[in-house]
């Protein structure tokens, strides 16, 4: 949509770590002294969860100290956000953060126990995950033409990983724009989303590119659009919706980790260069390449600023779309 923040990221980005953090991750000695917990919102499994493993398996050694990767689904993340702004600004409790936790749910809630503006500072980017609208390969819709038209006589239903999740709210954003009719059915996560699709129960599914793309590339599913800009590389026979005449039809999955606003920034520092150098090594960065997944190495002031300019796009845009949780 013509609001996106212009930040162009590549898919296969591989930079040097910044000096800076080099510099400054020294004024961290002696941290961590015991073991460290990264809480992820969402169920094992999907790609919030793989991602958070794959990263804390390689923090872990550098750091010199365990990561346990914890799981707390539920209430769009909220549950897992207010434990993680409970917690110590001591640099050990980290929360994996998405779209949802940091935009999203100050628009969709009229109470909530936490303020994630005031309340986490940002340690560092992930990336960002096209998303996909998918039918099953035997869907009698071939494209997103003949899912739209179908919808004028009987609305299709979508699946998607959870209430209020970027895809939720992308594919509502997507309704506005196209004027198309589908009902959502969310569920724990974007694997199980993606079973009941292939087992006949729902009828599309809104999933990201990390869960997504290898049931679109083995042709379990059909991908009817990406809600990219441009085409992804690793589906490049998915159009777009802007190709298909939607312009203002645009948006992505994002994830990155945030800790307790207090946190010193000695520390922040120090867990930012050891992602940084977790992410661009040859495990995690090949693994990205291969799903499609769009990564810059932003230090924790870059992601702030990047998080800042998301809020000034989808808050507003969730009041005009009318969509609330409570209240």
């Amino acid at each position: 949509m013509s609001q996106e923040p212009r930040m162009r990221l590549s898919r296969r980005t591989t930079l040097a770590l910044p000096a800076s953090l080099v510099a400054t991750a020294a004024g961290a000695q002696g941290f961590p002294d015991r073991p460290l917990r990264w809480i992820v919102g969402y169920p094992p499994g999907g790609a919030s969860d793989a991602f958070a493993r794959l990263i804390a398996g390689l923090m872990a050694p550098r750091l010199g100290q365990n990561v346990v990767v914890e799981n707390r689904p539920g209430g769009g993340a909220v549950l897992a956000s207010e434990t993680a702004a409970r917690s110590p600004a001591d640099g050990l409790t980290w929360l994996h953060v998405d779209n949802g936790i940091l935009v999203y749910n100050p628009a969709l809630y009229a109470r909530l126990p936490i303020n994630p503006d005031t309340d986490f500072t940002g340690v560092g980017f992930i990336g960002r995950f096209p998303l996909y609208l998918v039918v099953r390969a035997d869907s009698p819709w071939q494209d997103f033409a003949a899912y739209r038209a179908a919808a004028r006589s009987l609305a299709p239903n979508y699946g998607t990983p959870a209430v209020a999740s970027p895809h939720h709210l992308a594919m509502e954003m997507v309704k506005r724009r196209t004027g198309l009719d589908a009902q959502h059915v969310p569920f724990r996560g974007g694997p199980a989303a993606m079973q009941e699709l292939l087992a006949g129960n729902i009828e599309s599914v809104v999933i990201d590119t990390a869960t997504g793309l290898p049931f679109i590339a083995d042709g379990r599913v059909r991908a009817l659009c990406v809600l990219s800009e441009t085409r992804s590389e690793k589906a490049p026979a998915v159009p777009t919706l802007r190709e298909l005449g939607f312009a203002e039809a645009v948006a992505y999955g994002w994830q990155g980790m945030s800790v307790p606003a207090a946190t010193p920034a000695t520390i922040i520092n120090r867990l930012s260069a050891e992602m940084i150098a977790a992410i661009q090594s040859p495990e995690i960065s090949g693994r990205m390449s291969t799903l499609g997944i769009e990564y810059r190495p932003w230090s924790p002031a870059e992601f702030n600023a990047f998080v800042a300019a998301e809020n000034a796009v989808w808050r507003p845009l969730i009041r005009e779309l009318g969509i609330r949780i409570d209240g």
